[in-house]
């Protein structure tokens, strides 16, 4: 799912080239899209978008008379730019087309469930609805973001990416937070000291600020490929690589759809975290330190079928 740089980068790129502009049409390919009836899509044809901005992990375009078109990209969804006048499109991809002149703005959705959404509101009060309320850890305050992080008693990993607590993280930057502050991604939010919640808040808006400064550095004209998984990563994505501090192999948890990337040397004292579905089926067997597991591993190794020893006949 793109997360607060990512987000920012499209809003970016995407006000450069739309904002003044009228947007002639928009063309929908999936009836699934479109979340609102009233106003219809049509009212806002022929308006100017005023200005881009991004709410939470949604973006937002500002037309005149009040009007908003509110875009959720979810976790596949992402932007075409085309300098082409209605632009075909895409068969298996494409959600909807916003026509401006001499050029097409396409949105797909990769997956077959599709998640993003489109949504036309009026006026500011109901813009300010669809805000799930997360602070914006860029220019935040100490003070603020402990009062959301101690909320409630869940884990750090669980907090952080909690779109009422905090603005546009998702999986991939709570991992390369959790990692820059050494910070096990299970640690209850109540039993960090004050010394380490100021450390977190610090390197929270330190790595949401370079990664989207590096994001539009990196990429002048409009994003073609927006991905969770970027090569300057430490973990996230970095499943069975060696750290890039320690050496030792990035290690994973796994749960529903999504997953923690850790270091267990530099964020777990070496103890390696449950994984929920092979907790299960291993129980007592799972392995609690890295020794364990590569014992267990040389173990596997000798008496697997390709090194066993043949019977006897």
């Amino acid at each position: 799912m793109p997360e607060l740089p990512d987000v920012d980068l499209y809003v970016t790129r995407i006000a450069e080239r739309v904002v003044d502009r009228p947007l002639i049409g928009v063309r929908l390919a999936s009836a699934f899209l479109l979340r609102t009836a009233v106003p219809p899509v049509s009212s806002v044809f022929g308006a100017k978008v005023l200005g881009v901005s991004r709410l939470g992990k949604r973006i937002v375009l500002a037309m005149e008379g009040e009007r908003f078109l509110v875009v959720h990209l979810m976790i596949a969804g992402r932007f075409r730019w085309l300098e082409e006048e209605r632009a075909k499109i895409p068969g298996k991809l494409g959600l909807a087309a916003f026509d401006f002149p001499a050029s097409t703005l396409i949105l797909t959705e990769a997956g077959t469930k599709k998640r993003a959404s489109l949504h036309v509101v009026v006026g500011e009060e109901a813009l300010h609805e669809m805000d799930p309320g997360g602070l914006e850890l860029i220019g935040s305050n100490l003070p603020d973001f402990a009062l959301r992080l101690r909320r409630e008693n869940r884990t750090v990993k669980r907090a952080l990416t909690d779109p009422t607590l905090f603005s546009g993280i998702g999986n991939a930057y709570s991992d390369e937070i959790l990692f820059r502050a050494r910070m096990s991604p299970t640690l209850r939010t109540q039993s960090l000291t004050p010394e380490r919640v100021a450390r977190l808040h610090a390197i929270a808006i330190e790595t949401l600020a370079s990664s989207r400064d590096l994001l539009l550095r990196e990429t002048p004209g409009f994003p073609e490929k927006v991905t969770a998984f970027r090569p300057e990563f430490a973990v996230h994505g970095k499943y069975g690589k060696p750290c890039p501090v320690c050496g030792t192999n990035v290690q994973r948890i796994r749960y529903a759809d999504n997953e923690s990337n850790y270091c267990p040397t530099c964020q777990t004292d070496g103890k390696l975290l449950a994984d929920r579905s092979l907790s299960r089926l291993l129980r007592g067997d799972w392995p609690r330190t890295l020794d364990e597991l590569e014992l267990r591993r040389k173990g596997a190794a000798v008496t697997s079928p390709a090194t066993r020893s043949s019977p006897r006949r």
